[in-house]
């Protein structure tokens, strides 16, 4: 293993430098990069993402980095997903048509559905800051979690037109509601944390995340 506490992963689709900000806010090293060996051997990997799931897939097997990453699931490496990051981790996407995902965690992505309420169309892609609420009525749900810290209710910063539909419940982690749709704005599946919003735009609750990541590389170091 690298010196290296965070590798965040290019492939020409992130969110990087805002994220590499907040990672060294909390006294992370940071390195960007899309080389394999680089990101199997860091102590924690971020995959990122903005734009579209297809294109970002195409991009993730052009640069050879889709085997990597799940080798990086596999041996127990922290990995944390953000935004388009937390879908690509997902089984498909039926974004710009019918794509497959890294299958880390079961379950697929949708767009949005167009909602109308009090004859206001909701716009599509969600863009701005909204609740996340915990899956169970305990306000320490979360202890224990890359959230421990944050209180059910918090509102954090979203930009985006699908959302995912995980296979099994328990991986949920936080939900949000958009309109009349609650979905999954939080994924937890063993060493895989994944968040539809971004906690590096979302303020001192959103560095709380961070915390809690550096927290967690460092405990793993020590084991």
């Amino acid at each position: 293993m690298n010196n290296t506490d965070v590798a965040i992963i290019d492939y020409g689709l992130g969110n990087l430098f805002s994220i590499k900000h907040a990672c060294e806010h909390v006294g992370l090293s940071v390195l960007i990069t899309n080389q394999s060996d680089e990101i199997l051997t860091a102590k924690s990997v971020i995959l990122p993402g903005v734009g579209a799931f297809g294109d970002a897939m195409n991009a993730l097997n052009k640069l050879d980095l889709v085997a990597p990453i799940k080798d990086v699931a596999a041996k127990g490496t922290p990995l944390l997903g953000i935004c388009l990051g937390q879908q690509l981790l997902y089984s498909e996407s039926e974004e710009f048509g019918s794509h497959k995902g890294l299958d880390l965690i079961p379950g697929t992505v949708q767009y949005f559905s167009v909602q109308k309420i009090d004859n206001i169309t909701l716009k599509v892609p969600q863009v701005g800051w909204n609740t996340i609420d915990s899956t169970k009525d305990n306000p320490n749900a979360w202890d224990g979690t890359l959230l421990q810290g944050v209180k059910p209710g918090t509102d954090m910063y979203f930009v985006h037109s699908c959302y995912v539909i995980p296979d099994d419940e328990n991986t949920v982690l936080t939900t949000t509601t958009y309109g009349t749709i609650k979905f999954s704005s939080g994924s937890r599946l063993n060493n895989i944390t994944a968040f539809q919003f971004h906690p590096e735009r979302s303020g001192i609750d959103g560095l709380v995340v961070y915390k809690n990541f550096s927290q967690l590389i460092r405990s793993s170091e020590a084991q």
